[in-house]
């Protein structure tokens, strides 16, 4: 624990220096959630990404999991948060996320080079040093083998440092693997691929959302996802439980 608290001090004041907030835990939360900028989304989520607790976003390839998260980011420091980018498998592509509206001068990327417990450690270590509005544990290229074998006193120790910092966690996975650590899970599936003559320029996608302590909701939202982070004029109709709504995702 010495080791850990001597690590966080030295974390911060490297933090300090690059970053212009204040490395600390947050006293009082600012705005309950992150909103997404997707319109379906941040009606699924009811506004949002939680802050102070753990969000799981998972599907396969090509489902429009890691769009939905640049979204996310990129509204995240368009509102001035600092950010964090944990990339346990090196798959993380700024030019993508510049393109999806992200600002990297507020973003700090950590390449893992593959191995998930550095990754997991990176973690702790940023949500422990305070000042991340939102945090992202990207294991989406992690082998389902090796994620499935992360214990859940892991997950309970992320999500617990997440409620102390005030910090919205979200991991990116292929499936749910915190279960009942995380309070808000998102599944992603593809439903079509958006064609303008043969060029490819998007993914009609759905997601499922699935709280805590509440029950999977039936309908799905659908919304439009850019590929791979780039959006046209494309309308999709987004159905949560009875309610529709129609709208064109913009970059």
């Amino acid at each position: 624990m010495a080791n850990t608290g001597a690590s966080v001090i030295q974390l911060r004041s490297q933090l300090r220096a690059r970053f212009d907030v204040p490395f600390e835990v947050r006293k009082r939360l600012e705005r309950e959630q992150i909103p997404t900028g997707i319109p379906a989304i941040d009606k699924l989520t009811d506004g949002g990404i939680p802050r102070g607790t753990l969000t799981e976003i998972c599907g396969t390839e090509s489902t429009g999991r890691t769009a939905l998260v640049f979204a996310l980011l990129g509204e995240a420091t368009r509102r001035g948060e600092c950010c964090a980018w944990i990339d346990t498998g090196g798959a993380f592509d700024p030019l993508s996320a510049v393109e999806a509206g992200v600002d990297l001068d507020r973003v700090l990327w950590v390449n893992c080079g593959g191995n998930a417990q550095h990754a997991l450690k990176s973690t702790d270590l940023l949500i422990q040093a305070g000042g991340f509005g939102l945090v992202v544990l990207d294991m989406a290229d992690t082998a389902d083998a090796i994620t499935r074998r992360i214990p859940l006193a892991s997950w309970f120790r992320l999500r617990h440092a997440a409620e102390r910092a005030g910090a919205a966690l979200v991991a990116v996975e292929q499936q749910i693997n915190a279960r009942s650590c995380s309070t808000l899970q998102i599944e992603m599936r593809l439903k079509k691929p958006l064609w303008i003559g043969k060029l490819l320029r998007g993914l009609m996608a759905q997601a499922e959302s699935q709280k805590h302590f509440l029950t999977r909701t039936t309908d799905p939202s659908a919304c439009a996802l850019p590929f791979p982070a780039r959006t046209t004029d494309l309308s999709a109709c987004a159905l949560n439980k009875s309610h529709v709504a129609e709208f064109s995702a913009v970059r």
